[in-house]
């Protein structure tokens, strides 16, 4: 991909992993207006396993707190073993202010940590960080 982040050439496809329907809505709302990126929605961290299994994606959005499989232990097995192991990860949780959550997620391979509550503003920097990053 060449060229400013403004223009993209080609689509961003990004995955948002929450279980809270408005917050999912919410992301996407704001991924969609500030980066045209067309979006994948998963409400479970088993429902998304099942589309980093199959689909390649440009960059993922990931809860830690989630019932089930919980954000944790998807965001190793998508480090281990799935098409997506070098997708940059943007972990958005209430966690983001504990330090040790914080360096669990960076050991686990995390590219960022945004909190909730989301800052529109802090939550596009730091995805555009991450697609540039990995451009």
């Amino acid at each position: 991909m060449s060229g400013s982040m403004g223009k993209l050439e080609s689509t961003c496809h990004a995955l948002l992993v929450d279980d809270q329907e408005p917050m999912r809505l919410l992301l996407a709302q704001f991924i969609k207006q500030d980066l045209r990126a067309e979006i994948a929605l998963a409400g479970t961290c088993e429902a998304a396993l099942r589309l980093v299994s199959r689909n390649v994606y440009d960059i993922i959005l990931l809860d830690l707190l989630m019932p089930g499989m919980g954000g944790f232990e998807l965001l190793s097995r998508i480090r281990s073993d799935s098409p997506n192991k070098s997708t940059p990860v943007v972990v958005v949780s209430a966690l983001a202010g504990d330090g040790v959550s914080v360096e669990r997620v960076k050991t686990l391979g995390a590219d960022a940590v945004v909190a909730k509550p989301v800052w529109r503003r802090a939550l596009i920097a730091a995805v555009k960080a991450q697609l540039r990053v990995s451009a």
